[in-house]
């Protein structure tokens, strides 16, 4: 499956928060719409890096309290993991694994137009075995073959 067909099962698009809000504001952000990523973009909506929880975690540890207070651009990543809508989904998950990441963001050329994450990975692995495991019922009683 290519990560472009994970895309449009989940539909495109991806959270931004602007550089200058803080940490404490894109952790609300993060549990008002149930996630753990966002990209960090300027006014114009370019886009600069992305803060996940974990990254979050590390400005804590580092900082300690005033990391509640530092802005999105201070503590996010500007390394950016990155995949195309044309790579098939095992690139992607070696791409999380070598990075050690969660979140690769999905590139459209020089658009992104969504982010693929390890839950999407477990979600589409899982529904792939429960199809698989129901043809090969489906053979052993005889439904379906003729």
């Amino acid at each position: 499956m290519f990560v472009g067909e994970i895309m449009k099962n989940k539909g495109v698009g991806v959270i931004a928060v602007n550089r200058d809000q803080t940490m404490v504001e894109v952790l609300r952000l993060f549990r008002e719409n149930n996630i753990g990523f966002v990209v960090v973009s300027q006014s114009d909506g370019e886009y600069l890096g992305t803060l996940s929880e974990r990254d979050c975690c590390n400005a804590v540890a580092e900082y300690g309290a005033a990391a509640a207070v530092m802005r999105a651009a201070d503590i996010m990543n500007r390394n950016v993991a990155t995949c195309s809508t044309r790579d098939l989904l095992p690139v992607a998950m070696g791409i999380m694994t070598r990075r050690r990441t969660r979140h690769v963001l999905v590139m459209d050329g020089d658009n992104v137009v969504g982010v693929v994450s390890i839950g999407d990975v477990v979600k589409h692995r899982l529904d792939e075995a429960q199809r698989t495991e129901q043809d090969l019922q489906d053979y052993i009683c005889g439904n379906r073959y003729h």
